[in-house]
């Protein structure tokens, strides 16, 4: 098999489930940045200094994988994959080692419930396109919105890991519920939600932090994350 490619973002929340996913399943991949926010680089609050060239979203190259111009994008096996959810089934299919879901229809349930309630019920509503679109209509709306949306999803979040979670999202297993989780704690954080609230929340996102499998997926150590420094803040 040749190796694969990732088109992703270091901050985007859909790439950072799709990198959980290769390092869960041992697949060694290229890593290509797009970048999203060209413009972001010019804010005077962030001096960047990347540590790798970026490709453009109009790159002909990366749309033809994906004309929707969006990540992550995964080129394997002759293939070009779009959409996380669709990523991330795609790995558990094709490398079932370890699996993604657990053995009991019950909990193959649960984990797809919460991975759905993350991915479709919060990310959206939360999106940094969204965030930036509304602080630029309204100072400091786009806090207000992401803040409001985050907790109420982390409030019925906060409930369905009360009822289905062990050590992870769903019992003791890794599940696609756990690799959709850290993504959505970490943006919570920076729209300043009050994460005392929901502790269960806080304690799966802490175990899986520790987790040498999702520790090299975090945004901070891409290849295309600045290193920021602060001005005019």
């Amino acid at each position: 098999m040749a190796k694969p490619i990732l088109y992703s973002y270091w901050r985007s929340s859909c790439s950072w489930r799709v990198r959980i996913a290769l390092s869960l399943k041992n697949i060694d991949y290229e890593y290509r940045p797009i970048d999203l926010f060209s413009e972001e680089s010019k804010v005077s609050i962030f001096q960047f200094t990347l540590r790798i060239p970026r490709f453009c979203q109009n790159d002909p190259e990366f749309v033809k994988h994906n004309p929707a111009k969006k990540v992550p994008t995964l080129v394997i096996n002759g293939l070009s994959l779009t959409e996380s959810l669709a990523i991330i089934e795609y790995l558990d299919e094709a490398f079932p080692d370890p699996p993604f879901l657990p053995k009991e229809l019950d909990q193959r349930a649960y984990s797809r419930a919460i991975a759905l309630h993350i991915v479709s019920s919060i990310q959206p509503l939360q999106a940094i396109s969204i965030h930036k679109m509304l602080n630029e209509k309204e100072k400091r709306y786009g806090d207000f919105w992401c803040n409001h949306f985050v907790n109420r999803g982390f409030k019925a979040l906060e409930e369905l890991l009360i009822k289905y979670s062990g050590k992870y999202c769903v019992g003791n297993q890794l599940t696609i519920a756990d690799i959709n989780l850290p993504s959505i704690i970490y943006n919570a954080k920076i729209y300043n939600v009050d994460m005392t609230q929901y502790p269960t929340i806080v304690r799966i996102g802490e175990t899986l932090n520790e987790h040498p499998k999702f520790k090299p997926a975090h945004p901070d150590l891409q290849p295309d994350a600045p290193k920021t420094t602060k001005a005019d803040m």
